[in-house]
């Protein structure tokens, strides 16, 4: 197993939903594949790169597009977290990436990228997760994300 699932905190358990159940997004904008697990502090995602995938050039998927495969996995984490406790996943927001870092310029045409997060922080509100991509075991990209969910009311905090 890659390091981004078997690392310690990462009880991995079967994974009963589909992205399409989890997430507000609808191909095309529906990146990720696959949940392979998830925990109470993390998940992990799966695509492969095909010729039909969004952002392809040529043969090969710009590194900076890892940033929406980690923020689509954060957000497959945030409606499994909803789904256990019988509510709707709810939509959020990516509201940044730091320290985003790419150990490859791309992601080419038929490499099966698997995508990890663990929550680093969250309250009410906000959430921080740490997310990589590896393929083929060797990291591939990470980065920390701040994402945000608002309030089932819609209304903002004061």
């Amino acid at each position: 197993m890659s390091p981004c699932c078997s690392a310690p905190g990462f009880e991995m358990q079967l994974f009963p939903w589909n992205p399409t159940e989890l997430l507000p997004h609808r191909p095309p904008m529906l990146l990720i594949d696959e949940i392979i697990d998830w925990g109470a502090q993390h998940a992990s995602a799966a695509l492969t790169i095909r010729p039909d995938t969004l952002f392809l050039e040529g043969d090969r998927v710009p590194a900076h597009i890892g940033i929406e495969y980690m923020a689509q996995t954060c957000g497959a984490w945030a409606g499994a977290v909803a789904r256990e406790s019988g509510l709707a996943p709810r939509r959020g927001y990516l509201l940044g990436a730091r320290a985003f870092r790419w150990h490859r310029p791309a992601f080419l045409l038929g490499e099966r990228l698997v995508i990890g997060v663990r929550l680093t922080y969250r309250d009410a509100a906000l959430g921080r997760f740490l997310g990589r991509i590896e393929i083929d075991g060797v990291l591939a990209a990470e980065s920390d994300l701040t994402v945000y969910e608002p309030p089932e009311n819609g209304e903002l905090p004061a």
